[in-house]
């Protein structure tokens, strides 16, 4: 961080409890110093994980992975949990992957286990977390009484649930020293007499006018008459209030002054007193119960966090991965950000390296992705980084089955609508380092020819292709060129979406479960019929008659036939 974060950090904070704070990805605690949300959450990402960061190697995978973040702390069950979701970031082991799935799968089935009545008593245990050590044992406690005892559930339910009774009227009631309010009654009475006093002695003048208006007619009357009007006022006992008259003054008005700033010195003693008793017997209560409230403030937030992301899976029905040495592949896989929305999403299966999912052939580490128009091949490409990184992070994937190996980088490269040198050389800055450092690499990369001319779009894609197998990379590589990248290299295939034509409502049907080793069409003549058939007048329509001639009248005609017919 800069050194004004730190400096901000260190003032607000301090130096250990900042380090405290960030150690524990604690956005609140950094958010409450003065930075924004989205400044804590960089910083933790990089202070827990920053190694795992490099992983995310263009802005198009850092952005599918903050999508994928943010959709799964929508379903965290405290802020805090919501907060430590969006700090995770990737690991490169599969081992340390592995160990976080446990967790994870572990809440998974914890969570599918309950009953609806026991799912609601469960949130409502955590709605009062607040990432305190009060809330903590309270949301502890409040958990074991829901009977969940298994699972995810039992790091909670094996502290001790009597000495979490004893520390809960304990914790939460010291703030640096000081006693909270309503911690004690005797405390809080002998404070409110405290402020009723300092407010007299703030207005001495006043309090002088009242007691003269009784009509005192000599010095102890006075006495008596002060004595009475602060008692009243200030509930204190009668003898505390005349053991603090003083016993010289110079007239009446030195007299209430003097007598009140005696009593107020005195009240604060009587104040600090009782507050040093209390504090003591709540240091030794808290004591006393240390080891189980400091294991109830671990397992709540562990446990949030696990089954925040168990109702994310749950959600979407996610499945744990397979990791493997040299292989990634799906089976009926569904992008997220698809099923969040309406309609139908169509699984796809799909693989590329050695793995053992049915279908897709094996040992081709590079496939060329060719097809239809809006026939899903973007879509299928942000699908396998969704995978990819939702693996990577230990969490489960969208798909029935998936076997994925552990990449140092992945690079997912969208096709962006641009088409000058500048866009050219910065793409393949993005794209190819990845390739040319040790490390394993994902190569998914959208339509590379929208940013240069044809003729050379297809030398550097094939050149792309030929470097991922040289390199060691897997990689998907969206194009419509794939006639122009003859030949492929050993261990790359093409695959291909097809179109099938118009539905009742002009859109087109595509299947867009790849077919392997297999040339997909961009089938203009769909779209073409389309236009026709959506055509407003004959003028129009003339002109994309023309157009239909020129990409095939036969395909054209036969395409509107068909959609007539199912009309």
């Amino acid at each position: 961080m800069g050194p004004k974060t730190s400096d901000l950090l260190e003032t607000e904070l301090g130096v250990e409890r900042a380090i405290q704070a960030i150690e524990a990805s604690n956005v609140r605690v950094l958010s409450n110093a003065g930075l924004s949300r989205g400044r804590a959450t960089r910083i933790l990402r990089q202070a827990n994980g920053g190694e795992g960061m490099a992983v995310l190697a263009t802005r198009d995978t850092r952005s599918v992975y903050k999508s994928l973040l943010d959709l799964a702390s929508d379903y965290a069950v405290t802020p805090d949990a919501g907060d430590r979701i969006r700090v995770m970031t990737p690991v490169r082991s599969p081992e340390e992957a592995a160990d976080r799935l446990d967790s994870v799968m572990d809440a998974v089935t914890s969570w599918d286990d309950l009953s609806d009545v026991e799912r609601e008593s469960v949130l409502a245990a955590f709605e009062q977390y607040d990432g305190s050590e009060r809330t903590a044992v309270e949301t502890a406690l409040a958990l074991q009484t829901t009977g969940t005892t298994e699972g995810a559930f039992a790091p909670v339910a094996d502290i001790d649930s009597d000495a979490l009774n004893a520390a809960v009227g304990a914790v939460g009631k010291l703030d640096g020293g000081r006693v909270a309010e309503s911690a004690d009654d005797e405390l809080d009475r002998r404070r409110k007499a405290l402020t009723a006093v300092e407010r007299l002695e703030s207005g001495a003048i006043d309090v002088l006018e009242a007691v003269q208006s009784g009509n005192v007619r000599n010095p102890d009357e006075f006495r008596e008459s002060y004595v009475e009007h602060v008692a009243h006022e200030t509930d204190i006992d009668p003898q505390r209030i005349r053991d603090a008259t003083v016993g010289e003054a110079s007239d009446a008005t030195d007299f209430v002054g003097g007598s009140l700033r005696e009593l107020v010195a005195k009240q604060r003693t009587v104040v600090e007193q009782r507050e040093s008793t209390v504090v003591a017997e709540l240091e030794t209560r808290i004591e006393d119960a240390r080891d189980s409230i400091d294991a109830a403030v671990s397992a709540v937030n562990d446990l949030a966090v696990s089954l925040s992301l168990a109702r994310f899976a749950d959600e979407f029905s996610l499945t744990r991965p397979e990791f493997v040495d040299e292989g990634f592949a799906v089976e009926d896989a569904r992008n997220l950000f698809l099923v969040t929305g309406t309609g139908d999403v169509q699984p796809v299966t799909y693989g590329i390296g050695e793995h053992g999912v049915a279908g897709p052939p094996k040992g081709d580490r590079v496939t060329v992705l060719t097809g239809a128009n809006s026939g899903g091949k973007t879509t299928l490409l942000e699908t396998l980084c969704q995978v990819a990184l939702l693996a990577q992070m230990g969490l489960p994937v969208p798909a029935e089955r998936a076997q994925i190996s552990m990449s140092d980088t992945i690079v997912f490269h969208r096709r962006h609508a641009s088409f000058n040198a500048g866009v050219l050389e910065s793409t393949l800055r993005n794209i190819v380092p990845p390739l040319t450092n040790d490390g394993r690499t994902l190569m998914l990369v959208d339509e590379f020819e929208a940013i240069t001319e044809p003729g050379s779009a297809a030398n550097l894609l094939h050149g792309l292709v030929s470097l991922s197998v040289d390199r060691g990379a897997l990689g998907v590589f969206v194009t419509h060129l794939a006639e122009d990248l003859n030949p492929l290299p050993d261990q790359a295939r093409k695959d291909g979406i097809f179109a099938e034509g118009l539905d009742d409502d002009l859109e087109l049907l595509v299947d867009y479960q790849p077919r392997f080793d297999t040339v997909g069409k961009s089938t203009p003549e769909f779209i073409v019929s389309r236009l026709i058939a959506s055509a407003n007048d004959r003028s129009e329509r003339a002109g994309y008659d023309i157009l239909g001639r020129a990409v095939g009248e036969a395909a054209v005609q036969q395409t509107l036939s068909s959609w007539a017919e199912g009309e």
